[in-house]
């Protein structure tokens, strides 16, 4: 796996399939997109570590976000058309005081120009036509929202929130409670999953390293995208038995959910889920790697 810090001004696949020419890839996929507009943190994951992805996409993530107030768009961010424009007359301590209500579980509607699905097409392909499609309100997590900088008519937040959050919706919902629209002017990804932004290395960094030796340094083991789960380590026919996918019982009374699962040479297996003293195969690798 290896720790991207995308820029703006290009999409997430884009990035990604610049990555894969980079180290000649057959097989690589990213965790979790980031908007064109967005840069930050953006894992890329090679091979076997693409099978693990999901357990990163489903990590809290944490990010830098520029919200312009007294202009809403019709994407949500900066990228879109000025739908409408107001005086910004709040002051910073207006600003703090609303942020409360969208701390914890709250509600969100997508926004109209996103990947999200509707019959088999994108709600931005309906969007883009001028059809309203459903977009049924969902839960979000917003762990915390601090507001780091004032500037009128701009505000610099850190956001820690759940998977499925749009921070485009969120900046627009602040406008909203406040009275003035607001939009995402910038916004850039800190962390997630317990990797952090400063690990990441630039197009720039990449480019300027002449070997493959020093490009395959870059990389991270398979493993430290489960790293954050139980380890445990099972015998050679232990080993085989999940490696076919079959359920392993008589083991680990203790262990509820999941977990990631070795060989008894320290190689990766895959991840299981302990249920009733046994080990379901959750997601399993076709080759091991160190662990």
């Amino acid at each position: 796996m290896l720790l991207l810090d995308k820029p703006s001004g290009i999409t997430s696949n884009t990035a990604l399939m610049r990555v894969k020419r980079i180290f000649r890839a057959a097989k690589a996929g990213h965790t979790g997109t980031l908007d064109p507009l967005a840069s930050g943190l953006l894992p890329v994951c090679f091979g076997e570590a693409t099978k693990f992805t999901r357990f990163l996409l489903e990590a809290a993530k944490r990010y830098r976000a520029s919200v312009r107030f007294g202009i809403t768009t019709t994407t949500l961010d900066a990228e879109g058309e000025v739908v409408e424009t107001h005086d910004v007359t709040i002051d910073r301590a207006q600003v703090e005081a609303v942020l409360p209500r969208f701390i914890g579980r709250i509600r969100q509607v997508p926004p109209a120009f996103s990947a999200l699905k509707h019959q088999g097409r994108s709600h931005y392909e309906y969007a883009r036509a001028g059809i309203d499609v459903p977009r049924p309100s969902r839960d979000v997590d917003i762990e915390s929202l601090t507001l780091l900088d004032w500037s009128r008519p701009y505000a610099s937040l850190d956001i820690v929130c759940s998977k499925g959050t749009y921070v485009r919706t969120l900046a627009a919902d602040l406008g909203e409670a406040l009275g003035c629209g607001a939009h995402l002017a910038a916004l850039r990804r800190l962390a997630a999953g317990g990797f952090d932004i400063a690990d990441a290395v630039t197009f720039e960094r990449l480019d300027a390293l002449g070997s493959d030796d020093a490009l395959d340094a870059l990389l991270l083991p398979v493993d430290t995208l489960v790293g954050s789960l139980p380890r445990i380590v099972v015998d050679d026919a232990g080993a085989a038995w999940l490696r076919h996918g079959r359920a392993l019982p008589g083991r680990d009374a203790d262990l509820e959910g999941l977990a990631r699962v070795y060989d008894g040479s320290g190689r990766l297996l895959g991840v299981v889920r302990g249920e009733s003293r046994t080990l379901m195969p959750v997601r399993m690798s076709a080759t091991t790697e160190p662990g």
